[in-house]
C-alpha cells in the first residue's frame, strides 16, 4: 500500500490538498491518507466491477426466482455502502503497519534470493494460504455463537447478485479479509504483486456471486465458482471455500453444485416456466 500512497502523494496530496508543513512520513498524515485510500479504492472496485458483472454476466432471468428479494440489488449496494467505511478501520491499522516498515514485503525483484520464480511461487502460495484462512474463518462464522450476530446478514441473499459480494457485516467483511492481510507479514512477497493480488480477490468475491456457473468441466469439482458459492447461500451448511474446493473436501463440507446436475435456480425456472 505505501506504492499507492507515494503516488497519492505525489501526484496530488502533497501538491494540492495538505499543508506544506505537514511531512509526508507524519504518522497522523499516513492514516488519514490510506484512510482516504482505502475506502475510495474499496468503493471503485466494488461498484466498477460489481456494475459490469451485473450488466454483462449476471443472468437477470434469476431475478424472477422466488427467492430473490424485492428491491435486492438496491438493498445489497445500500448495504455494503454503509459495511465499508467500517471494514476500512481495521484494514487501515494493518495497511499502516505495512507502510511503517513491519511487513515482508519488498520492492525490487532483486531483492527476493528466489527472483522471478519466487513471485510466481508467492502467488501461488497466497492463494492456497488465504483460501485455506477464508474456509476455516468462514465456517466459524456459521458457528451458532456467531453466525446470527454477524454473517446472517449476507445470508439474506439467497440468490444473490455481483453487488452482494460485498455486503457484509463489517465485523464479517474484515474477517473474510483478515488472511489477505496476514500473509505478507508472514511471508516475502512483492509490492506489486501484493496490490495485484488485492484486486483480484475483490475481483473473485464478485464474480463468486455473479449467477454464471460456466466452469471447464474438468475443474468443476476443483474451483469454488459462482456455482458452488450459490449453493453455500441456499443450502448454508456446504461449499465455505473462497477459489478451490479443496478444504470443503478434507472438511467434509463439499457438495456438488445443484446446478451441474439439473437442479439449480436455472432449472427451477425452467420447471416453473413449464407449469
Amino acid at each position: 500500500m505505501d506504492l499507492v500512497l507515494e503516488a497519492a502523494d505525489r501526484h496530488l496530496l502533497t501538491p494540492y490538498v495538505y499543508p506544506a508543513g505537514w511531512p509526508e512520513g507524519e504518522p497522523c498524515r499516513q492514516l488519514l491518507s490510506l484512510f482516504v485510500i482505502t475506502n475510495l479504492g474499496a468503493l471503485a472496485l466494488y461498484l466498477l466491477f460489481g456494475t459490469f458483472s451485473y450488466y454483462f454476466i449476471f443472468d437477470h432471468e434469476l431475478k424472477k426466482h422466488p427467492q430473490f428479494l424485492e428491491n435486492q440489488v438496491s438493498r445489497e449496494i445500500a448495504y455494503a455502502l454503509r459495511s465499508l467505511p467500517w471494514i476500512s478501520v481495521p484494514t487501515v491499522a494493518l495497511f499502516f503497519a505495512e507502510v511503517r516498515g513491519y511487513s515482508k514485503l519488498y520492492d525490487n525483484i532483486e531483492d527476493s534470493p528466489y527472483g522471478w520464480s519466487g513471485v510466481f511461487l508467492s502467488m501461488l502460495s497466497f492463494l492456497f494460504f488465504t483460501d485455506m484462512g477464508i474456509y476455516w474463518i468462514h465456517r466459524g462464522l456459521h458457528h451458532k455463537l456467531f453466525y446470527k450476530r454477524f454473517h446472517k446478514p449476507h445470508h439474506l441473499w439467497k440468490i444473490a447478485t455481483p453487488f452482494a459480494s460485498h455486503a457484509f457485516h463489517p465485523v464479517d467483511g474484515f474477517m473474510q479479509s483478515l488472511p489477505y492481510h496476514i500473509y505478507p507479514f508472514l511471508f516475502p512477497l512483492h509490492k506489486v504483486t501484493y496490490l495485484g493480488l488485492y484486486i483480484f480477490v475483490n475481483v473473485w468475491t464478485i464474480s463468486i456471486h455473479d449467477g454464471d456457473y460456466r466452469v471447464p468441466r474438468l475443474l468443476r469439482h476443483v474451483i469454488n465458482g459462482s456455482a458452488h458459492h450459490t449453493d453455500h447461500h441456499l443450502y448454508f451448511d456446504y461449499n465455505y471455500g473462497q477459489y478451490f474446493t479443496l478444504w470443503d473436501k478434507i472438511g467434509g463440507s463439499y457438495k456438488s453444485p445443484t446446478s451441474f446436475e439439473g437442479k439449480g435456480p436455472h432449472d427451477y425456472l425452467r420447471k416453473l416456466r413449464e407449469k
